[in-house]
C-alpha cells in the first residue's frame, strides 16, 4: 500500500482539480507536460505533453515515481490509446552538454508541444515555465503528484526513457543502466570511476560533478 504523499505538512493526491479550474474558467483543452531523466548522469531528457480530454479514466493514475513498472505501463498505454492528444521530445547527451541541462529541458518539452497533433488551451506543467511556447501556461509544484494531465505526461516519459535504458544496457554494458536508468546508484558512480564515461554519458557533468568519475 503506498504511503500518503506529505508536502508542506498536507497530505496530497493526484486529481482533475487543476484541469476542472482550467475548464470552468473557458479552457477547452488543457494539456500536461513532465520531463524525466534531468536528473541523470546519461542518456537523454525525454519529454512528454499530454491531452487526456474530459471523461478519461484516470483510475490508478498518479505520480509516475510512486507506480510500479508494471503500473506504468499499462497507464502508458491506455494514455496512448485513449488520450486526445499526446507526443513525446527529446533531447540527446549532446544537446544536455552543448546548452545545459534547464535549456536542454526546455528543448526536449518544446518538442513535445511541437509534435502534438492537437493543441491544448492552456498547458499545465510540473514546476516550470516553458519558452517559446506559444499558449497560456500554468506552473504547478509537485504537478505530477498533484495533477493527472501531468502525472500522464510523467508516465509516458518515463516508460519511453525506460525501455531506452534498457536498450542502451545491451550496448553499454556495465553501468547497469537496465536497473539504475542512468542516474547517481553506487554501482553507476563505481563503473563511471572504473570505466570512464561511455559516449552516452553527459559530458559536461565531468566539469560540474568531477567526484563521479
Amino acid at each position: 500500500m503506498k504511503k500518503p504523499l506529505v508536502f508542506k505538512g498536507q497530505e496530497i493526491c493526484c486529481s482533475w482539480a487543476f484541469e476542472q479550474q482550467a475548464w470552468d474558467e473557458g479552457h477547452g483543452e488543457v494539456g500536461g507536460a513532465d520531463e524525466v531523466g534531468r536528473g541523470a548522469l546519461c542518456g537523454p531528457v525525454v519529454a512528454a505533453v499530454v491531452i487526456l480530454g474530459k471523461g478519461f479514466d484516470a483510475d490508478g493514475l498518479d505520480d509516475s515515481k510512486r507506480l510500479t513498472e508494471r503500473q506504468r505501463e499499462v497507464l502508458a498505454e491506455r494514455i496512448r490509446q485513449h488520450a486526445r492528444s499526446w507526443c513525446l521530445g527529446m533531447a540527446e547527451p549532446h544537446e544536455v552538454d552543448r546548452l545545459n541541462i534547464l535549456r536542454a529541458t526546455y528543448l526536449a518539452l518544446r518538442r513535445a508541444f511541437e509534435g502534438l497533433s492537437q493543441r491544448p488551451d492552456l498547458l499545465l506543467v510540473d514546476a516550470l515555465t516553458v519558452p517559446g511556447i506559444d499558449v497560456p501556461q500554468r506552473p504547478i509544484v509537485k504537478g505530477d503528484a498533484l495533477c493527472f494531465s501531468i502525472a500522464a505526461a510523467s508516465v509516458v516519459a518515463k516508460v519511453e526513457r525506460d525501455a531506452m535504458m534498457r536498450e542502451y544496457d545491451g550496448r553499454y554494458p556495465g553501468y547497469g543502466l537496465g536497473h539504475n536508468m542512468g542516474y547517481a546508484a553506487d554501482d553507476h558512480r563505481e563503473a563511471l570511476r572504473r570505466m570512464g564515461p561511455s559516449e552516452i554519458h553527459r559530458r559536461s557533468f565531468h566539469g560540474t560533478q568531477r567526484w563521479l568519475f
